[in-house]
């Protein structure tokens, strides 16, 4: 089984940036397709971004389109969310995610503890 460890997260104004990290533990990360997803106060998770196991083919959100750029350095076990551009209504927990599939990712898979991005205006 898979452990995913978020960080990178914290305040910062609008139209700054930030870059999430998700470091894996206890099975190396590149036979995964790992995704990031968000949750804000009083909303349901939401997808953000999803990137396949060797970085070829990434998905996002048309809400972060054009901002944010996953990827992912299998050598390191980690999976990256830059996110520049930011909006306030950016501000939420941030949660990364291995799942068995690309088809999969938004249903089934194993969850990191979040990290929270709060982004002031």
């Amino acid at each position: 089984q898979v452990q995913l460890v978020e960080s990178g997260g914290g305040l910062v104004q609008a139209g700054g940036s930030l870059r999430l990290s998700c470091a894996a533990s206890g099975r190396t990360l590149s036979t995964y397709p790992m995704g990031w997803f968000r949750q804000a106060p009083g909303k349901e998770r939401e997808f953000v971004a999803s990137i396949n196991w060797n970085g070829a083919a990434t998905y996002y959100a048309d809400s972060v389109k054009g901002r944010f750029t996953i990827s992912r350095d299998n050598a390191k076990n980690t999976v990256y969310l830059q996110m520049n551009s930011l909006k306030p209504e950016d501000t939420a927990v941030y949660y990364c995610k291995a799942a068995p599939s690309i088809e999969t990712m938004t249903s089934s898979g194993t969850w990191g503890q979040g990290t929270q991005v709060t982004v002031s205006s």
